[in-house]
């Protein structure tokens, strides 16, 4: 496939553009006023607004942010991401307390070239995520073309992803097109070995992920919480670890048991797939809990009432010595529940090794790309996506529905 790329556009002077994005990013409250607490998807997005800018285009932000459930919730305003933008541009942005009406046609209108206007929070309105047609079209009222740079929900169906962008000509922004080659390194032409490692608390966004990648994996490490699934099928006593028991097929809709996955996955494809040899068990999810290591290559057993909340050193040490083989590497999830101090070492190490690595290192999304962050190693990846969900999906072989208007098939 092919992108219509914005850049491929001639004659953008003056053009009322929408720019889709996914400033869906963390807020912390300061003082009075909710704040960007973490930036990096707002820049992410920059050099396609620069380049917007520069050819005097009239653009016209759109994005969702939280879970407000399809009503107004003061805490999930866009207030705060214009302010963070309005400063990384240094120049103003124009917050909008909608994002349809008479009021937002309006301001769109009489918006001037290399003007910047954000509307407001899209998820305000059931009918974002009903993919409601009629909304669609208010949502483009008075625009003339869209550009999706919101990698970070492609994979939504939704009425300001699929439903937009069936409606004006899309193109395709510069970080959706820097996410798709870095994903396709992996996925289509990698230099091998490649070593993917898998975490993370459910097995559910991982099935379709193993089965695509493990025809061209040397290797698949798994952690986290969806190492217990996998342990639990093959007779590993888990206390009371996390497991996703059950989850939903989207294709078949139907309830599948995620222990007999995880068995079949591993019987299939045992040789690829290496697992815990040890983890670090614990009282409870607390700074404060008791913590030992179990060693299962040693028939080490966790007490019934503990948890497994991090890989241990054995496991750590034969996760990295993989990656030290590794040509290219593919990272999403976690190791353990690494937001406390206690369980974060096989994360953390993880983290280093990986960006210590010669290869070329593409990391998810989500919570793995809350760790980059925790650890301060931005900057030491090839690339780290700003989509977990999007990049799995994309990397399961599944295509984005948000892009079907924007690929040329060749």
């Amino acid at each position: 496939m092919k992108l219509k790329s914005i850049k491929s556009v001639g004659h953008l002077r003056g053009k009322r553009v929408l720019f889709r994005v996914a400033y869906d990013v963390p807020l912390v409250q300061r003082g009075k006023r909710w704040a960007v607490a973490d930036d990096r998807r707002i820049a992410g997005t920059l050099p396609t607004l620069r380049y917007l800018l520069r050819q005097q285009c009239r653009v016209v932000i759109l994005s969702w942010l939280k879970r407000p459930g399809g009503r107004v919730v003061a805490d999930y305003r866009m207030d705060p991401v214009a302010r963070c933008l309005s400063k990384l541009i240094n120049q103003p942005v124009k917050k909008l307390d909608d994002c349809i009406g008479p009021k937002v046609f309006r301001e769109i209108n009489e918006l001037k070239p290399g003007g910047v206007l954000m509307l407001e929070n899209v998820r305000f309105y059931h009918q974002e995520e009903e993919n409601n047609k009629r909304f669609a079209r208010l949502l483009v009222h008075g625009i003339d073309l869209i550009v999706f740079d919101a990698f970070g929900q492609a994979h939504r169906v939704h009425a300001s992803t699929t439903g937009i962008t069936a409606l004006r000509p899309t193109y395709a922004g510069l970080l959706l097109e820097r996410e798709l080659a870095a994903l396709g390194r992996v996925a289509q032409r990698p230099s091998q070995p490649l070593i993917v490692v898998l975490g993370g608390a459910k097995i559910s966004d991982k099935v379709a992920v193993i089965e695509h990648l493990v025809k061209i994996a040397d290797q698949i490490l798994i952690g986290g919480g969806l190492a217990n699934v996998f342990l639990k099928a093959t007779g590993v006593p888990i206390g009371r670890s996390f497991v996703e028991d059950t989850f939903v097929d989207k294709a078949k809709r139907t309830s599948v048991n995620a222990v007999k996955v995880a068995r079949q996955l591993y019987q299939r494809y045992r040789s690829k797939i290496t697992l815990p040899v040890d983890l670090v068990a614990a009282s409870s999810i607390s700074p404060h809990a008791l913590v030992e290591v179990v060693d299962l290559a040693a028939h080490g057993r966790i007490d019934p009432r503990w948890k497994f909340l991090d890989i241990g050193p054995q496991t750590t040490s034969e996760f990295t010595g993989q990656l030290k083989r590794a040509k290219t590497i593919f990272w999403n999830g976690p190791m353990g529940v690494f937001e406390i101090g206690k369980f974060d070492a096989g994360t953390k190490m993880i983290a280093q090794a990986i960006a210590a690595s010669r290869a070329t290192s593409v990391v998810g999304g989500g919570d793995t790309e809350q760790a980059v962050a925790r650890y301060r190693l931005a900057g030491s990846f090839t690339h780290v996506s700003t989509g977990g969900g999007a990049s799995l999906e994309f990397l399961a072989g599944r295509p984005l529905p948000a892009l079907k208007h924007i690929i040329h098939l060749l």
